[in-house]
């Protein structure tokens, strides 16, 4: 393996497996991984918390003036085998997870200072290397030069299966529908924002993971690395 502590930027749409396959590489190559849309989710779950978000109306004054309250970190469980997101300093990856977080972040991932604060934040979080980060817009704005950069897409309709899947499963009573309905406006929003939108960088490689295992995702971008001697 390359002594050289690497930049691994993993980009595409909402619920196509980014944080999964990044949390697999970044252990594989005993990495730190940064879930970006986690940080976003946190911040949009912190406006919901204090009254900052109604009806899909962001109070962008008030935000701004609370911006600097807000602390997240991650932290690896071993007792859970799984990274947690803290929201100063208490665990929210549950609540980060759910429909009214998933409803309204991409809201506020559109607004310009919140980015310009938590790309600042990812910067330097990945500053010396040795990091996997998974996002919107890694390869294009936070690590233009990544040593390596993904972008991960696949349909609509197999993302919100996964989505509908993944909440069931923790005991939430959701509509298939209603997730497919949310897929598609994220790609809208993401997609059409001003500030920092989703789009696939010039030297992305591209995985459409739709009939693909963990494993094989994993297998296949470990392929890649060595295919360009980064491994």
């Amino acid at each position: 393996m390359s002594e050289k502590k690497l930049i691994i930027a993993i980009d595409g749409h909402s619920s196509c497996g980014k944080s999964t396959v990044a949390k697999d590489l970044a252990k594989k190559l005993s990495y730190a991984y940064i879930d970006t849309g986690a940080m976003y989710r946190s911040v949009t779950l912190f406006a919901i918390q204090n009254g900052l978000l109604n009806n899909g109306n962001v109070d962008e004054s008030l935000l701004e003036q609370k911006l600097p309250e807000i602390n997240i970190s991650f932290n690896y469980q071993p007792e859970l085998k799984k990274n947690e997101t803290f929201l100063n300093g208490v665990s929210v990856e549950d609540e980060i997870r759910g429909m009214e977080v998933s409803q309204n972040v991409s809201r506020i991932s559109a607004i310009a200072f919140v980015r310009k604060r938590l790309v600042e934040l990812q910067q330097e979080m990945g500053r010396v290397g040795g990091v996997v980060m998974d996002g919107r817009d890694i390869g294009t704005v936070v690590f233009p030069s990544a040593d390596l950069k993904l972008f991960m897409t696949t349909s609509a309709d197999i993302r919100a299966q996964r989505r509908f899947d993944e909440l069931r499963a923790k005991g939430e009573d959701v509509n298939f529908d209603e997730i497919l309905e949310n897929v598609k406006l994220r790609d809208h929003l993401d997609s059409t924002r001003e500030e920092s939108p989703l789009k696939q960088a010039g030297d992305a490689v591209v995985l459409d993971n739709g009939q693909m295992t963990k494993d094989e995702q994993l297998n296949w971008i470990l392929d890649v690395l060595k295919e360009k001697q980064l491994l």
